[in-house]
């Protein structure tokens, strides 16, 4: 056999360098490159090796959460066909990267791990930023990684690559459990030296399959649904993934099935598709509520059906509903006691839709659909109509940027208020403009994920809509756009602090206690002082940002309309009334105290108590 000498990071990027993945007949590589930070854990391992490899580009990123993010976002915009690597330091700089870890194995996106670990040999322990235990020495804070990823090794001798690295690739393509890939290699390890089989390094090209179902149950699907008189369907980030977004448009146009979006779903039709009721669940649209109420046969597409979809647990109230679930997870695949089809939307969709061909709803449901369209898009105008009062209403904001906004640029959000304003008042005119990370909500997503959209859409613009709170958990990756020339158009609303947790808490009856940004009081004690002078505009300018300042929307049009003509990021600034916000629909359940001092606080628990009996299970 023949053998190549490298050393195990140089060969773990010889690897990579080497993947391939191929869907429908178009091929493409795996990885776009790394993201990392050096230190001493990983700077003469990794770092060498990446040195030494120009055509594995390399971007340094400014917080290594932050940079997991921006891969994340990337893989997402690619429809999780293409992906990044993210390397960092022992330590600190490893479990920076635990939370992006999270947000990624939740949202099933695939991003490959590597940061470096403490000395195989122990020879120097406890080495520097070393985590200790007086019951074993197999152990550091990489173990951390463990119940975020989907797949997690050790790398303690070289030829364990070898069998390491193909389970890595089996689990980062898989449609079906991808997510977060830890490899942990200690930092001595990686720069040693084997004798490794050449043909390891030669192109692999993995085939991204579209399998069906057992025909038997697709057969069960289809009568279910031509029996069914009110049928629903609820689309989430699998349709988008698939790429079945056509044929579920030919499907329900033909049918008439309407069909609610999850976050991850929201752009699965466009807005005004007549057959689209919008936002599902506890964010949705009234329309989404009342059909979902009724349904008697909830078909789930690609989603995994969270409390925000279900309305936690309370969505779907008709006595006999049934369900069918199309979802390439198995485990999706049986919520809710559905009938399972475990396989690829697109595909499965094509095989209903061609037995499907004499089947439509019934026409008075089929208007009543088509009305609640063209009723909640009647509700968005008068949202979006400019009245240019100072303070801005968060809704007149998400007005003029979607106004704005071409059909091929993407929204990029996280946290906060704004995603549920978005999901509900978005115009969806592409499947990947809507692009919200909810299934963590992390705060401080938003600039990070708006670099990797824009890395994995050049041509697109990137409209980045962040609160003052997730701005300032994490802003740094502006830094990174600027160094690698990638623009961005930042909006950032100011509100003085947590508002959607505030607005969250006064619902509570705890009056939006410590959701402000306010100095201590020095004789309440509490933070109910003056606001804080945070100059957002001069952090924003300090990174390198072109800053603009917006007192209401007219200018913040005119705002938009500069942005535009400058060639790298630009942060717009523009402070939001706090207490106006767009209507909801439903409740959620956040647990309420039982009992309380507060009056309001008991009042609110006597409606938690009246809510909780209308969530159902479904068995």
């Amino acid at each position: 056999m023949d053998t190549k000498r490298l050393t195990v990071a140089q060969a773990t990027i010889e690897y990579l360098k080497n993947q391939y993945v191929e869907r429908d007949g178009v091929q493409n590589k795996f990885f776009a490159g790394c993201f990392g930070i050096l230190g001493h854990g990983n700077v003469a391992g990794i770092g060498q090796a990446l040195h030494q490899n120009p055509d594995f580009p390399f971007y340094v990123a400014r917080n290594e959460q932050g940079m997991v993010h921006t891969a994340a976002a990337f893989a997402k915009v690619k429809n999780r066909l293409q992906a990044f690597v993210c390397t960092s330091s022992i330590g600190p700089g490893a479990t920076n990267m635990i939370t992006g870890a999270a947000a990624a194995t939740i949202n099933r996106i695939p991003v490959l791990l590597i940061p470096g670990d403490i000395f195989a040999t122990r020879h120097v322990a406890p080495v520097l930023q070393q985590l200790e235990s007086i019951s074993t020495q197999d152990i550091s804070v990489n173990d951390c990684f463990k119940p975020v990823s989907k797949y997690w090794d050790r790398i303690n001798r070289p030829e364990q690559l070898i069998t390491s690295l193909p389970e890595v690739m089996r689990v980062l393509i898989s449609q079906a459990e991808t997510g977060a890939v830890t490899l942990s290699i200690p930092q001595d390890v990686q720069a040693e030296a084997f004798d490794f089989p050449v043909e390891m390094f030669q192109k692999r090209i993995w085939q991204i399959g579209r399998t069906m179902p057992d025909q038997t149950l697709l057969e069960k699907a289809i009568s279910q649904i031509k029996n069914s008189k009110k049928p629903l369907i609820v689309s989430g980030g699998g349709t988008i993934y698939s790429g079945a977004t056509e044929i579920l448009k030919k499907l329900v146009n033909r049918t008439g099935i309407p069909v609610t979006e999850t976050f991850a779903g929201k752009g699965s039709l466009n807005y005004n598709e007549p057959q689209n009721l919008g936002a599902a669940g506890v964010t949705g649209t009234p329309g989404a509520i009342e059909i979902a109420k009724d349904a008697d046969l909830v078909i789930g597409l690609g989603t995994r059906y969270s409390d925000f979809t279900t309305i936690s647990k309370s969505a779907f109230q008709h006595p006999e509903v049934k369900f069918i679930n199309i979802n390439i997870t198995e485990f999706d695949s049986f919520k809710h006691g559905a009938l399972p089809l475990v396989g690829d939307a697109k595909v499965i969709l094509e095989e209903i839709d061609k037995h499907l061909s004499d089947f439509m709803v019934p026409d008075a449901y089929r208007q009543k659909i088509e009305g609640l369209n063209k009723s909640w898009d009647g509700f968005v105008s008068e949202i979006y109509a400019e009245k240019n009062q100072t303070p801005a209403f968060q809704g007149e904001v998400i007005g003029a940027v979607n106004s704005f906004s071409d059909a091929k640029d993407i929204m990029v959000c996280a946290a906060g208020s704004l995603p549920g304003d978005l999901h509900k008042l978005w115009r969806t005119r592409n499947s990947k403009g809507f692009h919200l990370e909810y299934g963590y909500s992390c705060m401080g997503y938003e600039i990070a994920g708006g670099l990797g959209a824009k890395m994995a859409s050049p041509d697109s613009e990137i409209y980045v809509l962040v609160g003052d709170g997730s701005y300032l958990m994490m802003s740094q990756e502006i830094v990174t756009s600027i160094q690698e020339r990638q623009k961005l158009t930042i909006v950032l609303l100011n509100n003085d602090g947590y508002s959607s947790i505030g607005g969250l808490s006064a619902s509570l009856g705890s009056e939006g206690f410590g959701t402000y940004y306010r100095y201590r009081n020095e004789e309440t004690n509490q933070l109910d002082g003056g606001l804080l002078p945070i100059d957002y505009a001069a952090n924003a300018a300090s990174m390198g940002a072109y800053v603009i300042k917006a007192s209401n929307v007219k200018e913040l049009n005119a705002a938009l309309k500069k942005a535009k003509t400058i060639d790298h990021t630009t942060l717009i600034y523009i402070e939001v009334d706090r207490k106006k916000g767009v209507p909801g629909f439903a409740w959620w359940d956040v647990a309420v105290a039982e009992v309380s001092e507060k009056t309001a606080v008991s009042e609110s628990y006597q409606t938690y108590m009246k809510n909780k009996k209308t969530q159902k299970y479904y068995i």
